[in-house]
């Protein structure tokens, strides 16, 4: 299956949506220094749509780990939920950053599903600009 054209348009009105940064891992766009990608949020292989409803910013990483899921286990209980929808639920309801601003810990089922999945501790690259974010006070975001 071939991927959708994403216009410039369209690709401008998802990064306003999301604020310039990944709607998982929370990775700003002007800090990061490589472009945000266009992601599915249901995946076209899904049934998802190439609609604004359905598009979010994510960073490579993000959008790499996810591939084609849109449900993981919860680790407390075993069962299987549906990860987080940028777009249709609130980042704050789902999650919060550790006391230093620099882990971020899933506080509802889908919250702590969607940290483990889509890995959103990464130790190499996420944590150690998420340090650095906050040490010069640009992270978390608000």
């Amino acid at each position: 299956m071939s991927k959708s054209h994403i216009s410039t348009h369209l690709r401008q009105q998802v990064a306003e949506q999301s604020r310039d940064r990944c709607c998982y891992c929370q990775s700003q766009q002007r800090y990061i220094g490589i472009l945000l990608t266009v992601e599915h949020i249901i995946p076209e292989s899904l049934g998802g749509t190439t609609t604004l409803d359905n598009l979010c910013l994510a960073c490579w990483d993000c959008n790499l780990i996810k591939g084609n899921r849109i449900a993981a286990i919860e680790p407390n209980t075993g069962t299987t939920v549906r990860l987080f929808h940028p777009n249709k639920q609130k980042w704050s309801e789902h999650f919060c950053w550790s006391d230093d601003g620099i882990y971020m810990i899933g506080i509802t089922p889908i919250g702590r599903a969607t940290v483990v999945a889509l890995k959103l501790n990464r130790p190499v690259l996420l944590l150690h600009a998420r340090r650095f974010w906050t040490e010069v006070g640009w992270h978390p975001p608000r």
